[in-house]
């Protein structure tokens, strides 16, 4: 390193140039979707016992209790056809009716834990990983895109527990989908958990026509006991405010300085986005150690927003630091975005994205 480089604090350019999101196009086979139905890396590790609910809150000590009797619940063998386990309501010993909660449901906002909670109950539950999914819902819907419905139902109904990561229907078509999907799941007597922002029986509401597919929302409601989780956003519950944008130079001359890292232009990169299926989104990051990003600027509209909060949920999901110039994260989306049927989604990424942006200082500040 040169005196003047050492002086400054800069890292010299590394010789390889930055890997480049935009250059990516993943095929993701369909062996590879199911294998990968477990907790993200993030949550690997959470348990129970590592959630520290708020004092102010009871509703998040009250989660963990009904959950770890959730789990516990689950025990036992597992049989094919209609269950025999008793559990919220379930019929010991007899067929499963659709007249009883088959699961359980966490309703909350974001930053509240749900996902930690959601897979400290897939880890929790008393059976091989090979017998409980979790996963989110865009790659619930594209697992069946990619195997089929029927052989999606065969491939899971061997299962103790399905978990439904970021439960959300964004159209009529996936209303339909889901409830028929769920149904066929329970009645192989498979457990359902799922985490949203918004309570079961308001599934799309403010997105489309609900009360044309009331029936099917109706349903998929009656699928679950809801289980309210309060609170406030703990990614930044006590923590400094997030970094300000860095300059075009400082970001690219940190990612030219950190192996593993992608370089992308932000305008570049949505129009990417539109070109490769969300459910590859996590493929897209495989090996990608941080994410930078030149002339952030604010989402063009709806479509490129909700697939930016699908990226943002996997960079998260993989502790990937995410270091960015131009406007900051809380400028990403318009009032109206933020006042529509959507706001829970882009609220959660501007969140996660801003502590991933916290994460990143790390790289400029080692």
């Amino acid at each position: 390193m040169s005196s003047s480089s050492a002086a400054s604090g800069i890292q010299p350019i590394a010789d390889a140039a930055p890997l480049s999101l935009c250059a990516r196009e993943p095929h993701v086979p369909a062996d590879r979707l199911v294998a990968e139905m477990v907790p993200p890396p993030r949550f690997d590790s959470v348990r129970f016992d590592t959630y520290v609910p708020d004092p102010d809150q009871p509703s998040q000590t009250e989660a963990v209790r009904v959950l770890e009797g959730f789990a516990a619940g689950l025990g036992g063998a597992h049989a094919a056809g209609p269950a025999k386990r008793s559990f919220f309501g379930f019929g010991k010993g007899r067929k499963n009716t659709a007249t009883g909660p088959r699961g359980v449901y966490l309703d909350g906002g974001y930053g509240v834990g749900k996902t930690h909670l959601l897979a400290s109950l897939w880890h929790a539950t008393p059976a091989e990983p090979a017998l409980k999914a979790f996963g989110t819902f865009v790659e619930l819907t594209n697992l069946v895109g990619a195997l089929g419905f029927q052989q999606t139902v065969r491939t899971l109904s061997g299962h103790r527990l399905l978990c439904i990561d970021e439960f959300e229907l964004d159209d009529p078509g996936d209303t339909v989908l889901v409830s028929t999907l769920l149904g066929k799941l329970v009645d192989a007597g498979v457990a359902l958990a799922a985490t949203s922002n918004t309570l079961p029986g308001k599934l799309g509401e403010g997105r489309f026509a609900a009360v044309d597919f009331l029936r099917e929302i109706q349903g998929l409601s009656s699928r679950f006991r809801p289980l309210r989780i309060d609170g406030q956003d703990y990614r930044h519950r006590g923590l400094p405010e997030a970094p300000a944008p860095y300059s075009d130079e400082r970001v690219a001359k940190t990612a030219y300085a950190t192996p593993g890292a992608s370089l992308d232009a932000f305008p570049q990169l949505l129009d990417h986005l539109a070109r490769v299926h969300p459910s590859r989104y996590g493929a897209l990051t495989d090996g990608i150690r941080a994410v930078c990003l030149t002339d952030v600027q604010p989402v063009p509209d709806q479509s490129t927003a909700l697939r930016l909060v699908v990226l943002a949920d996997r960079l998260y999901d993989r502790e990937v630091p995410v270091l960015a110039s131009g406007l900051p994260f809380d400028q990403l989306f318009s009032e109206e975005m933020l006042n529509g049927g959507y706001r829970k989604k882009y609220f959660r990424a501007i969140s996660r994205l801003t502590a991933l942006a916290r994460d990143a200082k790390s790289l400029i500040e080692p």
